[in-house]
This record gives structure tokens, C-alpha cells and sequence, in this order.
């Protein structure tokens, strides 16, 4: 499949690795209309590619995202509820092909993230950041509110976690972004970075594709829902269907006869 160019990202395909990297550091890889459009773009280029099995999400420079550019937005908020209501959907519907992905999305953090880059690490599966990384969610100190990226901040961080850092909008660290959530490991530096995340894809192409998604669709299903008969009921009808599949049986035959899966 042929990678289309871009403005403000660039796409590459590297091994069953689609990588998506922010080309702006001039201004901090803020989000405009012409980025949401790309990313969403890219995202769903990349899932529809059967050659890649894993996402990465990166940027060039001293921040991995700071979030949306403010010209935008004051320009976005004059031209009327319409176009603003538009371009707040945008944002949204970027957010969810994200976090809604097939195939699993590693954002690799290196430096700094404001308001809407918190938002599109929580709405990645996996998030890495160098130790010199900071991160905030800034909106309430423009007078505005974290509205698109709130679901997955605050699944990603916790609803207590998110009263605080929300109302604060105060700067935290790679290590508290690490203890309440939004980060899953902290490394020193961007080579350390570059050989967490390629564990990271080592592990995960190691794992049935099809598997891999019916995982991120389980995850969705079950959280926050109650332990009831109708969720026991949907996991049991879940284990039964996708146990039956060419992947699985594939995959049980190859552990039992210790050899590997056609899929690595």
C-alpha cells in the first residue's frame, strides 16, 4: 500500500511497524485542522494496511505534542457555532480512531505534552516517555475545558486524578505521569526510548493479529461494567467464538508442537 504525503506528519511502514511521526517542532507539533485531518487519516491508512501489525505515534523536536495551536482555536471559535462545532467533532473523531485502532498504538513521548497531547497518549495503548518529559492539561488557564480528550484521560489516569490535574492545570512529571497512569514506563533519554519501544513491538508481534484485536474490543466491552450474568454471558460467547478461529487453532497447535505461529 502507498503512504500518501502529508503537511504535518509523516508515515512510514518499517517491518510491520506504521509509524506516524509529528513534523512541526517549530510550533510544539500543535493540532490544527490540517493535523487532526492527517492523523486521522494516517491512523486509518495504517489499520487498513495488512502489512502492519503495531502504530507508533512520535514527533520531532522538544515537545511531543503541545497541544491545540491557540491561533486555531481563537480563529475556529469566530467563524460561527457551526464551523466550531465541526472542528471540535474533528478533534473527537481523531481521538476515537486512535484509541479505537484494530492494531495496537505505542506513543513514543519525547518530550513535553500540553492539554490535547495528554489526550492523544491516554487515547494510545501504550505510552513511553523520557524522564525529562512534562505534561499538563492546561485548558482551564485559557478559560476553556479538556471536553474531546476527557474520556480517555480520565480512563487513562482515573477520575481523582483527573479532578486534580484538570482543575489545576498545573504542570506534573514523567514519574507522577507514570504513577497515576498515563505513562506506562520512563526511560533516560531518546535512544533508551527508541529500544523500550522496540521491545515493545518485538513483544506484540509476537501475538495473533486477530487476537490482538479482539483483545482491544474485550478491554471495551468489560470496563467499568458491573460483574453481571449478561457480562459473564458476553466473555463466555466471546472465549467460544474466537478459540474456533484459523488464528487460534493455529496458534494452540504451534505452542503444542513448540514451534512458532505462522503470523511472526
Amino acid at each position: 500500500m502507498s503512504l500518501p504525503l502529508y503537511l504535518n506528519l509523516l508515515t512510514e511502514v518499517d517491518h510491520g511497524v506504521g509509524i506516524v511521526t509529528l513534523t512541526q517542532p517549530e510550533r510544539h507539533n500543535a493540532f490544527d485542522e490540517v493535523t487532526i485531518a492527517e492523523l486521522t487519516h494516517a491512523v486509518v491508512t495504517l489499520e487498513a494496511d495488512p502489512a502492519v501489525r503495531v502504530i507508533v505515534i512520535g514527533s520531532l523536536g522538544k515537545s511531543f505534542s503541545a497541544g491545540a495551536d491557540l491561533n486555531w482555536m481563537q480563529r475556529i471559535a469566530a467563524q460561527g457555532p457551526g464551523e466550531n462545532l465541526r472542528d471540535a467533532r474533528a478533534l473527537a473523531d481523531m481521538l476515537r480512531h486512535v484509541a479505537q485502532c484494530s492494531k495496537p498504538v505505542i506513543a513514543r513521548v519525547q518530550g513535553s505534552a500540553y492539554g490535547g497531547g495528554v489526550g492523544l497518549i491516554a487515547a494510545c495503548d501504550i505510552a513511553i516517555a523520557t524522564f525529562d518529559a512534562q505534561f499538563a492539561l492546561t485548558e482551564v488557564k485559557l478559560g476553556i475545558i479538556p471536553a474531546t480528550i476527557a474520556p480517555h484521560v480520565i480512563a487513562a489516569i482515573g477520575e481523582r486524578h483527573a479532578r486534580r490535574y484538570m482543575l489545576t492545570a498545573e504542570r506534573f512529571s514523567a514519574a507522577e505521569a507514570y504513577r497515576i497512569g498515563l505513562l506506562h514506563e520512563i526511560v533516560a533519554d531518546e535512544a533508551a526510548l527508541d529500544d523500550a519501544v522496540g521491545d515493545l513491538i518485538e513483544s506484540l508481534r509476537k501475538n495473533g493479529p486477530d487476537a490482538m484485536a479482539e483483545c482491544k474490543e474485550l478491554i471495551r466491552a468489560v470496563a467499568g461494567r458491573p460483574l453481571s450474568v449478561e457480562l459473564i454471558e458476553d466473555t463466555a460467547q466471546r472465549i467460544a467464538r474466537v478459540r474456533a478461529t484459523p488464528e487460534a487453532q493455529e496458534g494452540m497447535a504451534a505452542f503444542m508442537a513448540k514451534h512458532k505461529p505462522n503470523w511472526v
